[in-house]
């Protein structure tokens, strides 16, 4: 059973990708069929493209709070992700550490090179203490300690400023040794030039900020040494080989520059919609759980996670989807799998409970009426799930 396209339909996955903003659309038509350079080359056209690029990171670096020489186009947050965590090729020597909760495309370079995880909190937040016994028990073998911003999952938000302290008591143990943060789920929401500015090297994707998919960033602080990950052309000041996606480009900075913009405005509707989501839900639910209780820990306010018992998520996707609300179980690149999500299992979530996440997030273009439609979705097919067992 599918939705008809011409039924109301409540898009509640916005932390998987968001709509391209209209603003952005219009940025970024100028550079296909008329401005179509290479920035690589050195006529006109590519003068014209080189120009926009340069335009582009300019205004991307004001947004993130680094130099504009510090910023190196990618094509999306994953890449950003590997080459921060191996360093570029060949790899950094040493282990890498990072959160047991990260996004995998953070995970699984660290466990391909051999990395340490570290412990969270119940509520997912790192655990500082943990840290800090890994790092003394690697001593100068650690290689780089990369923790999330905020969560794609739960939502919950990181205190990097403290990870940093904790890094950095451990030198000389560990001189040098870089903090990296993904925060492609945050960049819609926090002020990265203060929420990250204690990470050397920040990982940033467009579309999920109302930007086009395909490109992103990492800010490479000017003493974070950083190998090439892509070898080729030279492209990035020999950081990153590759024809540079130009309008992608421009459409990233002029994503960035709307929701800073908008942020002090959007995060306030936003987290009224999500509350006003949340309290619906526990009113007409039984057994719905919010994994992260209200003010245990702070939490983006796009994202509202829960766990509903005796509901199997994937059933209950597939129905709420027939009524028009779409929604996720876990990270995006995950829903797909049967088993639970690695991230309410590193909290500590019991595993039956876990079966029956749902993740509800919101973004830029979220209605009231996203809101109402789930509210009358969610207990009905949570109701008929229930009556199928």
């Amino acid at each position: 059973m599918t939705t008809s396209p011409t039924a109301p339909v409540a898009d509640l996955d916005h932390a998987a990708t968001t709509a391209l903003r209209p603003e952005v659309a219009e940025a970024m038509a100028p550079f296909g069929a008329d401005r179509y350079g290479n920035p690589s080359g050195t006529h006109r056209l590519a003068r014209d493209a080189v120009r926009a690029v340069d335009e582009a990171r300019e205004r991307v670096a004001a947004v993130l709070g680094c130099e504009p020489g510090e910023v190196v186009f990618t094509s999306g947050g994953t890449e950003a992700d590997n080459h921060a965590v191996t360093g570029g090729m060949p790899p950094r020597d040493g282990v890498p550490v990072c959160s047991a909760v990260e996004h995998h495309a953070v995970l699984e370079p660290v466990e391909a090179l051999g990395g340490r995880t570290v412990r969270v909190d119940p509520t997912g937040r790192v655990d500082l203490d943990h840290l800090a016994s890994v790092l003394d028990e690697l001593g100068s073998s650690a290689s780089v300690v990369s923790v999330m911003l905020a969560n794609n999952e739960t939502g919950v938000v990181n205190d990097l400023d403290a990870v940093a302290e904790v890094v950095r008591a451990h030198e000389p143990e560990v001189p040098g040794v870089p903090v990296h943060t993904d925060a492609v789920q945050a960049a819609a929401w926090l002020d990265l030039a203060v929420a990250a500015r204690a990470a050397d090297l920040v990982a940033v994707s467009a579309h999920k900020l109302g930007g086009p998919k395909g490109v992103g960033a990492l800010v490479a602080r000017r003493h974070a040494h950083l190998r090439p990950l892509l070898l080729g052309g030279g492209q990035e000041r020999g950081r990153r080989s590759g024809t540079l996606n130009v309008a992608g480009i421009v459409g990233f900075a002029a994503a960035l520059e709307a929701a800073a913009a908008e942020r002090e405005e959007a995060t306030d509707r936003v987290a009224k919609l999500r509350d006003r989501l949340a309290e619906g839900l526990a009113a007409t639910v039984p057994g719905l759980v919010r994994t992260v209780p209200d003010g245990a820990a702070p939490v983006l306010p796009s994202v509202l996670h829960v766990c509903i018992e005796g509901v199997e998520s994937e059933t209950l996707l597939f129905l709420l989807e027939s009524d028009g609300v779409m929604a996720s179980a876990a990270a995006s690149c995950a829903s797909g799998a049967q088993e639970p999500s690695h991230v309410l299992a590193a909290m500590g979530v019991p595993t039956g409970l876990a079966r029956g996440s749902l993740r509800l997030s919101l973004g830029w273009s979220s209605t009231e009426r996203d809101v109402d439609l789930a509210l009358r979705a969610v207990p009905a097919a949570v109701e008929r799930v229930r009556s199928f067992g």
